[in-house]
């Protein structure tokens, strides 16, 4: 019957590319002028964060941008499937404010791509939590949605309520690494119920920008016995103020 219902919804309501209106052929696809202007992350990549690195770096084989150099995360690795430009920012922005949770699908693909070695070794897939006033403004976390697919995608177990967000935060945009880290402190904690001691954790999110959400999350993760945080995201911004690689 599942076939059957897939072809009449899309007989009615064709499938359309993830990042325009184009009708393609299937549910999460790009077309063929999105896909060739699709900006997917590939090395040379922080080894520790994630974010791209400039092509010269590309002789070294362990790379760290310097800002992970100066101070390491708490998660131990990040991975992204996009750079988060003006394709990527539409394709999320419409998922996180217009209820176009049809990209979820297709997002989850393009992140198992660059993702897989770290969700095949997590022992649980956990979503960046939403506070509550803003989960019940928007009625769903994106990255609680995304993190539900890959679980699908790969049978790995899933810990949607293992961290909450217990302190409303001021929006993050504009501010820097710094400032991100600071208003951060104390928001997020792990249930008292999660189950993450001695497991590996996958933290599942839409966009990386500095990794200060994520490197809270993971410090309150490990404090509550994770054996080790990584991290996986749709898209991760470029930084930069980046000026400098570091070789180890």
């Amino acid at each position: 019957m599942k076939p059957l219902l897939r072809w009449l919804l899309d007989t009615v309501l064709p499938p359309t590319c993830l990042a325009c209106e184009t009708p393609v052929e299937k549910e999460g696809q790009f077309c063929v002028p999105c896909f060739k202007a699709a900006n997917f992350v590939s090395a040379p990549v922080c080894r520790c964060c994630g974010v791209p690195l400039p092509f010269a770096a590309a002789s070294g084989t362990l790379l760290k941008c310097e800002p992970c150099t100066q101070s390491a995360p708490a998660f131990t690795q990040a991975r992204a499937a996009l750079r988060y430009d003006e394709m990527a920012k539409r394709m999320i922005l419409a998922l996180k404010y217009a209820d176009h949770t049809e990209v979820v699908n297709g997002l989850a693909e393009l992140m198992r791509r660059p993702g897989e070695p770290l969700l095949q070794a997590a022992n649980i897939l956990v979503p960046v939590p939403l506070h509550p006033a803003r989960l019940r403004a928007r009625r769903y976390n994106q990255a609680a949605l995304l993190a539900i697919q890959l679980a699908r995608l790969t049978g790995r177990p899933l810990g949607l309520d293992a961290l909450l967000r217990h302190r409303e935060t001021a929006p993050l945009e504009g501010l820097d690494r710094a400032a991100r880290s600071a208003e951060l402190q104390g928001a997020i904690a792990v249930r008292t119920d999660a189950q993450v001691r001695d497991k590996r954790v996958l933290l599942i999110d839409d966009v990386m920008t500095s990794g200060a959400t994520a490197n809270e999350c993971a410090r309150v993760l490990l404090e509550a016995g994770a054996r080790r945080v990584d991290v996986l995201t749709a898209a991760r911004v470029a930084d930069p103020r980046f000026d400098g690689l570091a070789l180890a």
